[in-house]
């Protein structure tokens, strides 16, 4: 029996899928993180190396030399060079048991999520775009059953970028409440400022477990914990959590506050997070006056094309809806629009599709 496996390295979890020639699901598996430019390569592999064994475990397989992978596609982000493909070829290799070439493909994981476009055949582009922990925006044309890179905006880590993921969510909504802090001190009625919090504030002081939104700029600022730190029982769990996970975790908060509770502030984020990401996303698209695919031309024409969404962000309709109506905005409208809940999923059927023929 031949098998495939595609494995999804992402900034908060580790996918991977075992499937047979015909795209059944054998076994899957998640670990944890494995974006590779935060882990570097020991860690990356050796996170990766538990995902893999635990989907060959669960499809009762066992790592090679028991079993020869066909083929395998590993979709990473923090991958975004041809330097980082090569460092981290060798050592996936030799996990799998494939040597490098067709039947090993090493790319950023947005690639991933094109695999749609096979569900498509009256277009041949795609943009994919993950929303998750941290953004990315990737374009897509398929020559041969091949997927040819066009262009990418973002995936640039939370320090840089990510508009629209995580880490941006959780950034904007401290800056939001900052800004409302500061315009409240002059002491002017509501109707003259920007002041509209109401649950966001709330949430966000007991995550932190302080009373004043002024002690948050300390906090967020804090060094990384190292691997030795050790806290006093009473001591506050955010300690031991890194930088950025300190802004990215505050995402759900916002998403519970805007649609849940309807508070104003919250839902000004996501559109302000929203808009960026869709303005990332026009910058891969032909102009609204202009929609048209040359030959030649590196930007796609969106009527013409599959709009591909990934990430825990994208996965909220509302959302995503509101990434869909900043693009309706400027003038670019999708022929289709798809979320991939899977990604690995999808990835290890299109993989089998496509060296089973």
């Amino acid at each position: 029996m031949s098998f495939y496996l595609c494995v999804d390295c992402g900034g908060s979890k580790t996918s991977a899928v075992v499937s047979d020639s015909s795209g059944n699901v054998l076994g899957r598996s998640r670990a944890g993180p494995s974006n590779f430019s935060y882990l570097g390569l020991d860690p990356f592999i050796s996170t990766v190396r538990y995902a893999v064994g635990n989907a060959l475990e669960a499809a009762n397989v066992s790592l090679p030399p028991d079993i020869a992978f066909a083929a395998a596609w590993f979709g990473i982000s923090g991958v975004d060079s041809n330097a980082a493909i090569a460092a981290i070829t060798p050592a996936l290799s030799t996990l799998v048991g494939i040597l490098p070439g067709p039947r090993l493909i090493i790319a950023n994981d947005t690639h991933l999520l094109a695999a749609p476009l096979r569900l498509h055949p009256d277009i041949s582009h795609a943009v994919a775009c993950i929303a998750g922990t941290g953004s990315n925006s990737v374009s897509f044309k398929e020559t041969d059953g091949k997927l040819e890179e066009l262009g990418r905006i973002g995936g640039w880590c939370w320090i840089l970028g990510d508009e629209g993921g995580g880490f941006h969510v959780g950034r904007e909504a401290i800056r939001r409440l900052l800004l409302e802090n500061d315009i409240a001190s002059l002491n002017v009625t509501p109707r003259e400022t920007t002041v509209t919090s109401t649950t966001l504030k709330a949430r966000v002081l007991e995550k932190f477990g302080v009373t004043e939104i002024l002690e948050i700029l300390t906090l967020v600022h804090l060094p990384d914990p190292s691997p030795s730190t050790v806290l006093a029982p009473d001591a506050p769990p955010y300690l031991l959590i890194p930088r950025d996970k300190r802004l990215s975790s505050l995402s759900p908060l916002v998403f519970a506050s805007a649609f849940d509770d309807g508070d104003p502030l919250a839902l000004g984020v996501l559109r302000t997070c929203a808009g960026m990401l869709a303005s990332q996303i026009a910058i891969l698209l032909s102009p609204a006056s202009q929609q048209e695919t040359t030959k030649d031309s590196r930007t796609v024409n969106p009527r013409d094309s599959v709009l591909c969404f990934g990430g825990s962000l994208a996965g909220v309709d509302t959302y995503r809806e509101m990434v869909l109506e900043e693009l309706k905005r400027g003038g670019h409208v999708f022929r289709y629009v798809e979320y991939i809940n899977d990604a690995a999923e999808a990835g290890v059927s299109a993989l089998a599709a496509a060296h089973s023929v």
